[in-house]
């Protein structure tokens, strides 16, 4: 039998004794030795499928897998604790998890529910303290001032924020709070107890605390970046933690490897100046009646689309546009099955730009990708399209091009701007190119693992 769903209550890992108190009239030495946090990190615990066991009494106690499609070949975007005590998590396929899980109950994915609930959290976690930092749809980081930094003070801070989500918005919806120096470090620890943990990782515990993680535990280094590592000689924290600053730099061979040194080290500072996307995609499984060429580039057209719009309203500029196709071929060629259980053959193509957020521009170049791509028999059935829009610019690091102010482009920007908010505020579809057309009702707007949709 699978272990029981974990409901443990809130699990403190950095506590003072109860007559510790903290108050103006602490003296001068005693302030001295106030561990203090600068960041509380707010993580929400299954939280599509804690949304849907809000709205659905049936649905409590039960295992369920949240799927964006009712398809055996699809994957889990959420599992409930229920779910996950048989091994069912995030990215499961659905016809594995049904064999880990006889009971489990499938639900389609309904994410302007998602959406509205997420706003209605970030209201509640400000009536404890301002947000500073929406990082996902059920991530949000809020930045310690003054008097809530003292390590009572801010974990206090963080009850009252878990006792706000429930009571405010649903007691279904468990959260993580994590407490440290820095934001890096707060999402550690809003990791390391799940669900429903309160953990502090103050200085002077932070050296020993960080020896019990693994290095996947570590946000930014997922199975890719860990096999690098380990290549490198490099398989434990402990081996992580003796090296210094030049030589993690050296490690990552970038920028990012010195800033993790400094972020274990317990330093903070702030990357709000450099911060945005550096890149836009969307992609989509065709529907079986959709997957010929001609239904295909109208999905594409349309991702397109989204993808756009999200630069526009981002202040973005693309310095690249890439194309991505897979192609259904019949099981008994025996060639490798995709993540979707479906014998494939994919191909990649990717094209340079000027930076623009132009859709003429980006419509033009994706035709030329999408001419490129392979022909034939065997490339008839594309079942998988995806967009990808890279080399992100913002907009106060945008370099005008010579050509920016000729051949009708500002009449453009301005009539962009127009449908962008048109299609903001009546929906995705209200202007669009006619080649989009075929495509309305396939490639939906979805949430991403680790973002939250704009456009709705």
């Amino acid at each position: 039998m699978p272990a029981e769903p974990n409901s443990q209550p809130e699990t403190v890992i950095a506590e003072w004794p109860e007559d510790t108190q903290i108050s103006g009239s602490l003296d001068a030495s005693a302030a001295k030795n106030v561990p203090l946090l600068n960041w509380l990190f707010v993580d929400l615990n299954s939280y599509f499928a804690s949304v849907e066991q809000q709205v659905r009494p049936d649905l409590r106690g039960r295992p369920v897998g949240v799927v964006p499609m009712m398809a055996d070949t699809t994957c889990c975007i959420a599992a409930s604790y229920e779910a996950k005590a048989y091994g069912v998590k995030t990215e499961t396929i659905v016809a594995d998890a049904k064999r880990m899980c006889p009971g489990l109950v499938l639900v389609e994915a309904r994410h302007e529910l998602y959406v509205e609930y997420h706003h209605r959290i970030v209201e509640a976690v400000e009536s404890c303290l301002p947000v500073t930092t929406v990082l996902s749809i059920d991530e949000m980081a809020c930045r310690l001032m003054g008097r809530e930094r003292p390590l009572l003070a801010a974990m206090e801070l963080g009850r009252q924020v878990k006792a706000c989500i429930r009571h405010k918005v649903g007691d279904r919806l468990r959260s993580s709070v994590g407490l440290a120096t820095n934001r890096y470090l707060a999402k550690v620890a809003s990791n390391m107890e799940k669900p429903n943990g309160l953990v502090a990782l103050t200085l002077d515990i932070l050296p020993e605390a960080l020896r019990g993680l693994t290095l996947r535990d570590l946000p930014g280094i997922g199975a890719r970046t860990e096999k690098r590592l380990n290549l490198r000689g490099i398989r434990t924290m402990d081996d992580l933690l003796v090296l210094d600053c030049e030589q993690t730099g050296q490690l990552w061979g970038s920028v990012w490897g010195e800033r993790l040194w400094h972020w274990l080290h317990g330093e903070d500072f702030d990357l709000s100046e450099t911060e945005h996307l550096k890149s836009i995609s969307h992609q989509h499984v065709l529907a079986p009646e959709m997957r010929t060429p001609e239904k295909a580039w109208a999905v594409a057209h349309k991702l397109l689309h989204k993808a756009a719009m999200r630069l526009r309203s981002g202040g973005l500029w693309a310095s690249s546009i890439g194309l991505a196709v897979g192609f259904a071929v019949p099981r008994e060629q025996k060639v490798p099955v995709s993540r979707f259980g479906i014998p494939s053959r994919g191909w990649h193509g990717e094209q340079r730009l000027s930076e623009c957020q132009d859709n003429q521009i980006l419509i033009a170049a994706l035709r030329r990708l999408w001419d490129s791509k392979p022909q034939g028999p065997e490339c008839a059935a594309p079942f998988f399209i995806g967009v990808h829009l890279g080399g992100l610019v913002p907009d106060r690091l945008h370099s005008l091009n010579l050509f920016d102010e000729v051949d009708g482009e500002p009449s453009r920007a301005r009539l962009l701007a127009a449908m962008d908010g048109l299609n903001q505020k009546y929906g995705m579809n209200t202007l669009a190119p006619a080649t989009m057309l075929t495509a309305f009702k396939a490639a939906p707007t979805r949430i991403a693992f680790h973002s939250i949709p704009d456009l709705f």
